[in-house]
């Protein structure tokens, strides 16, 4: 099929979490150079799927590389929802408090992120203004891509207020609050569906963090149980992937059926190897930065997408030794 813009096809990056100096390494493999301070190829473009930052040691590059291609026309982007977690962290609500409390546990998400930035305060404002013009999805040459899940429903919601699929200060202040329209849109979308477990149970994290909810996926056609639906890198406690899917919970979960164009998404933290969960939806999150993959998916047009295709770096554990941002030269 032709192409906007009369290019080849589309080159997803999955999260990169900071792991700046692999990206530029991950560019370079793809065929894109530096030029004029930004990164380019001759008849492809990149789109990033969200989560450029925290966690890494290179979020301010991350950052500079990926907004640079998007203002040259080189990239798109959808937001992740880390880059959501630092619009509400620092946004204020009307009685003077935080959109998202500051917990000892959203400090901890956001600290590598607010230290990188500590003395470039400037540029970190201007750097959350430009995360408000991120759209939550993209639906272009007959792909779709969306940071954790594509709820057709929540989306056509969201467009009917804003047809660019961009949010402003008003949905952002309104999606902090539990229980709203916009709280369900920016979290199915974003963040995905999940699963509340049972009995006070608790899955301890490899990130260290304990969870009382599971992350599922949406491309199981007639699920049954919780070992259907689970998607994560975390095994469920005990025998908890044979227990029976409420009506209840079949209810909350999205389904994307087999018929519906190529979709691309991050979020979920794969481990291994990249392959293909459902023969149209590719997950590109490969816990960059724990050490894993930073993957991206070269995409020229077909409709069902191939294992083949992925082209990854495993991310070194030198990391922290590669080239500092300043080291990196844009002009």
């Amino acid at each position: 099929m032709a192409m906007s813009d009369g290019i080849e096809g589309y080159d997803l990056i999955g999260d990169v979490h900071g792991c700046g100096a692999t990206l530029a390494a991950l560019l370079e493999k793809l065929g894109y150079h530096l030029r004029q301070g930004v990164y380019r190829h001759p008849r492809r473009r990149v789109i990033f799927l969200g989560d450029l930052i925290d966690r890494g040691p290179r979020i301010r590059l991350a950052v500079n590389i990926a907004r640079r291609m998007v203002e040259a026309g080189e990239a798109h982007i959808v937001l992740g929802n880390h880059e959501y977690n630092a619009l509400a962290y620092c946004g204020r609500d009307p009685e003077g408090g935080f959109l998202r409390a500051h917990t000892p546990r959203h400090n901890r998400i956001i600290k590598d992120t607010l230290e990188q930035y500590s003395d470039h305060l400037n540029e970190w404002d201007d750097t959350l203004a430009w995360f408000m013009q991120i759209p939550l999805f993209l639906e272009r040459d007959g792909l779709r891509v969306v940071h954790a899940c594509w709820d057709q429903s929540l989306i056509d919601a969201f467009r009917l207020e804003r047809p660019d699929g961009r949010m402003d200060e008003a949905f952002l202040r309104e999606s902090a609050k539990h229980g709203t329209k916009a709280f369900a849109i920016m979290d199915r979308l974003t963040r995905g569906s999940h699963l509340m477990l049972p009995d006070n149970l608790e899955i301890h994290s490899g990130d260290g963090f304990r969870r009382r909810s599971f992350r599922t996926h949406f491309w199981a056609r007639d699920p049954h149980t919780y070992g259907d639906v689970v998607f994560q890198p975390d095994n469920l406690p005990g025998d908890l992937e044979l227990r029976a899917l409420s009506d209840s919970e079949r209810a909350r979960l999205s389904y994307y059926g087999p018929d519906e164009p190529p979709l691309f998404i991050g979020h979920y933290w794969c481990e291994g190897i990249p392959a293909l969960p459902a023969p149209n939806v590719a997950c590109l999150d490969y816990s960059a930065v724990k050490f894993g993959r930073l993957v991206a998916y070269r995409w020229s047009g077909e409709a069902q997408l191939n294992a083949n295709h992925f082209v990854w770096l495993k991310v070194p554990r030198d990391e922290q030794a590669m080239p500092r941002p300043w080291e990196i030269d844009f002009d």
